[in-house]
């Protein structure tokens, strides 16, 4: 039960973190790590400039190749594949 009976029945949105005993530093921490968990940074990161869809699908292909080659040298070093 609450300690204020004012905020017993609102509905809690988007992200948030209690402070204890006066740790701000700690709720900021706990909170960072909230939001590079979900993405938040990322998506940040991803907003600051307009990129045109060409570019996004040539990073995503790139990403993609990326990884296929990194699965393929981990089914190398199992013997696997050629």
């Amino acid at each position: 039960m609450s300690s204020r009976p004012e905020l017993e029945n609102v509905k809690q949105r988007g992200f948030f973190v209690e402070v204890h005993n006066n740790d701000v530093n700690k709720a900021l921490r706990k909170m960072k790590k909230m939001l590079q968990q979900d993405g938040i940074f990322q998506t940040l990161r991803e907003r600051e400039r307009f990129e045109q869809p060409s570019m996004k699908r040539k990073k995503a292909n790139a990403r993609a190749q990326k990884r296929w080659q990194k699965k393929l040298k981990e089914l190398r070093n199992l013997g696997i594949a050629r």
